[in-house]
């Protein structure tokens, strides 16, 4: 056969052919150059290829651990000029069958950890099956041209309001993703990072292992996050980045807490040598941030951003990083807030929905027309979510069908309401709901886990709050759970919660 020619391939993988024998990844299996990882991406492709024929716009699900084989995966499916869909590690079969009859995945790989529940179900669709250890073929050949507005990668939303949607982004919605946060987070060949995070979420795929490889950084992997492995790990002290959800620094810190002196003064060392330490994908509590901060002397930079959109807002890099605020718009994307009528709010203090528009923002909803158009308006991408603007930064108030709650003819946000308990000394994590209520609309209900030992009484709860609180944020309703329901990013899953009070 003739030798592959070099081909106008996504660009995060033409860009990486400058760092060579640069470390790329680290894993459980290895240490990886550059070099190395653009070979197995080209062998990946030329091996789909060869299998498969023309595969443009063909859509490839994989289940694959974190690591070198993941992203050789990733890049390989890129540039056979298909679109990669990644599965959730830990979803339960439904899931999985949903997204390979929603995507009418063509063909699927797996690695031997997770070949046998996505093998089974794309053997009943008559999907095509693929083991990585198959993909050894020294083939040959030509690889098509890949176009920037090809679509590039559908991954899903959350769902925590209706059924699961695939989000299609190009590689130039990728490509200005990355470039926007390499320039605000200012990435360099000299970071190094450790992903924890599953990786099939942007804050995965692309705030850390894209902007880490495009710049020529070394991105380590962990299979999953441990919290022993995680704390051995950033104790080691050889990262410069760190980039997690709320959930994963709360544990974090009850690690620090069990740890002896020199445990933790060798965890606080490490973390002290670091430039960047990052959260998002759900609310930072304010007292989380006060204690990480001091542990290892890191103001946690906040920032905002989902599915359709990649990142949007963020803290500063240098400069005042706000507890509760998710900082300002981000290079490249313009932000507005707008009013019911769509109007612009002009003036700080008064909440509204937050649109986004700019080269991030996604493509379509796969297969959804109605649900693509009903997302724009005049060219902007309406978020749903509602924010408010004070002195110059933007803070979250929720999403507008999860966490605003109207009760009353009041508008009241459940975000700022568990900040506010979270402060009771007897609760440890908390979730708040508007429920619904023929008198007012909807009621304001808490679901709490306590500390250990302690007890709650609605009567005495709503005392303390009133302290805190105005009257319509004040919880009518009160349930004591053992633990939060929580998707894979760590974010409470409120129709759940709102389940526990029908």
């Amino acid at each position: 056969m003739p030798a592959m020619r070099m081909v106008n391939a996504a660009p995060i993988v033409t860009v990486t052919q400058a760092y060579s024998s640069q470390i790329a990844v680290r894993d459980k299996t290895g240490t990886y150059s550059y070099t190395e990882l653009q070979t197995r991406a080209r062998e990946v492709a030329a091996v789909l290829v060869d299998r498969e024929g023309c595969l443009r716009g063909s859509r490839i699900a994989f289940m694959v651990t974190p690591g070198f084989d993941y992203v050789a995966i990733l890049w390989g499916i890129w540039r056979a000029g298909a679109v990669a869909v990644p599965i959730g590690l830990g979803y339960p079969e439904p899931e999985i069958d949903y997204i390979l009859a929603d995507t009418q995945a063509e063909l699927v790989i797996s690695d031997d950890s997770h070949d046998t529940p996505l093998f089974s179900l794309a053997s009943r669709r008559e999907c095509r099956s693929l083991n990585v250890k198959e993909i050894r073929s020294r083939a040959q050949g030509n690889l098509p041209d890949v176009g920037l507005d090809q679509p590039a990668l559908i991954l899903y939303t959350s769902g925590t309001t209706s059924k699961p949607k695939g989000v299609v982004t190009s590689h130039r919605n990728i490509t200005e993703q990355i470039k926007s946060l390499v320039s605000a987070w200012e990435w360099r060949q000299e970071d190094k990072i450790l992903n924890v995070l599953p990786l099939h979420h942007v804050h995965g795929i692309i705030n850390i292992v894209c902007c880490a490889l495009w710049s020529g950084a070394s991105c380590q992997f962990l299979p999953g996050f441990d919290v022993t492995e995680t704390f051995r790990t950033i104790s080691q002290g050889h990262l410069t980045l760190f980039m997690a959800v709320p959930t994963i620094y709360s544990k974090l810190i009850a690690a620090w807490e069990q740890e002896s002196g020199k445990g933790q003064a060798r965890f606080t060392e490490a973390c002290s040598k670091m430039r960047l330490m990052v959260s998002g994908s759900a609310a930072l509590p304010v007292q989380v941030l006060e204690k990480w901060r001091s542990i290892t002397g890191h103001t946690l930079l906040e920032r905002y951003g989902m599915t359709e959109i990649g990142m949007a807002l963020s803290n500063p890099l240098h400069g005042d990083r706000k507890p509760g605020m998710v900082g300002f718009p981000l290079p490249g994307v313009t932000v507005q807030l707008s009013d019911d009528q769509g109007r612009e709010i002009q003036d700080d203090g008064i909440s509204g929905e937050i649109w986004i528009k700019g080269q991030t923002v996604f493509q379509e909803y796969w297969q959804r027309p109605e649900a693509t158009r009903a997302a724009f308006q005049d060219g902007w991408f309406r978020t749903g979510d509602i924010a408010v603007i004070e002195d110059g930064y933007y803070r979250i108030l929720g999403r507008d069908s999860i966490d605003i709650i109207k009760s009353g003819g009041f508008k009241v946000s459940a975000l700022e309401i568990e900040e506010v308990l979270r402060g009771h000394p007897s609760i440890a994590e908390c979730s708040v709901v508007g429920i619904p209520d023929p008198e007012w609309g909807e009621r304001v209900a808490l679901v709490a886990v306590l500390q250990p030992g302690q007890s709650l009484e609605l009567n005495v709860l709503r005392g303390w709050a009133r302290t805190y609180l105005s009257k319509a944020k004040i919880p009518t309703r009160l349930e004591v759970v053992k633990e939060l329901p929580r998707n894979a990013m760590g974010k409470v899953v409120k129709p759940e919660v709102r389940k526990l009070f029908e």
